[in-house]
């Protein structure tokens, strides 16, 4: 299921494997509008919803430096609303769509909420772990196993986190460009020692 990838590590557009269904693709859909919110807000765009059957229970996205929570990833977001929604920790039955593969902390979160089936857009080359990095989810020790797929609608996915980072990237470049063609102000020994210069 996975595509070539690109020199940035995201995987270059491929076209969506027959396997899927139009209700997977609309639940991503669902998911990468949720990502446009994280990025709306200069969040790494990754949006998810959880599902049981065909009614979406939960929506998160991206939201670490907004919440001053490193544990704030969309995952998580979606995985404590579904828990307060049905009132139970355990969610068997619901399934999560996330437009970038699941890092170690968010995979750990899913085994342990008993989720049904996980569908990933995405793969993450630095972090993922449904196989990317590591397949924490098809660890034989553990007790609990998640049915795992990757690259619904990965090249959309990618591309906005394509974008993002090439926009992040731009910024800096910008600002410190604009910094090193910035006047340096002039300030006196005496204005310095007085502090206003008065």
């Amino acid at each position: 299921m996975k595509s070539d990838s690109t020199d940035d590590g995201f995987s270059s557009p491929a076209k969506v494997p027959d396997l899927w269904s139009e209700r997977d693709a609309r639940l991503m859909r669902c998911a990468l509008d949720a990502a446009r919110q994280a990025r709306a807000r200069g969040e790494v765009p990754v949006g998810a919803v959880i599902v049981r059957g065909d009614e979406i229970i939960a929506t998160g996205f991206n939201q670490p430096i907004g919440r001053h929570d490193p544990s704030a990833h969309a995952e998580m977001i979606a995985l404590r609303a579904a828990a307060i929604a049905l009132q139970n920790y355990r969610l068997p039955g619901c399934e999560l769509f996330v437009t970038l593969e699941p890092c170690a902390m968010c995979a750990g979160a899913i085994m342990h909420s008993r989720i049904a089936r996980v569908v990933y857009g995405a793969p993450d080359p630095k972090t993922g772990a449904a196989g990317s990095v590591v397949n924490l989810f098809g660890a034989p020790q553990l007790n609990h196993h998640t049915q795992v797929q990757g690259g619904l609608l990965e090249a959309e996915c990618a591309a906005d986190l394509r974008a993002f980072f090439a926009a992040r990237r731009a910024a800096v470049k910008a600002a410190r460009i604009a910094k090193a063609e910035a006047p340096v102000a002039e300030v006196s020994v005496s204005d310095a020692r007085d502090g206003d210069g008065q």
